[in-house]
């Protein structure tokens, strides 16, 4: 698989614990399919996408560090990174 053609999902905090590593490489896609495949792939952080389609309030997303992301509909393209913050996290 062409690692170019992927979404770089990197985990930061809890949600590395959680997952067990501190990245994973998916197929691009909206923020929400993105997220889907996470979870697919790190069991650990089942639920970040609430019943009502919205980020869980404990994570927070930026895409390739640059933005913060709340809008789950919004296209990630391969070559991207998106990054899995804990909401708390800060000094």
């Amino acid at each position: 698989m062409n690692e170019n053609a992927n979404v770089i999902v990197e985990f930061f905090g809890m949600p590395r614990l959680r997952a067990g590593r501190h990245e994973l490489r998916v197929a691009p896609g909206t923020v929400a399919d993105v997220l889907a495949r996470v979870e697919r792939g790190c069991p650990g952080l089942a639920g970040m996408i609430r019943a009502d389609g919205r980020l869980a309030p404990h994570y927070l997303l930026s895409i390739d560090g640059r933005r913060f992301v709340t809008d789950l509909t919004e296209e990630i393209s391969a070559g991207e990174k998106l990054l899995l913050l804990s909401a708390d996290a800060g000094g």
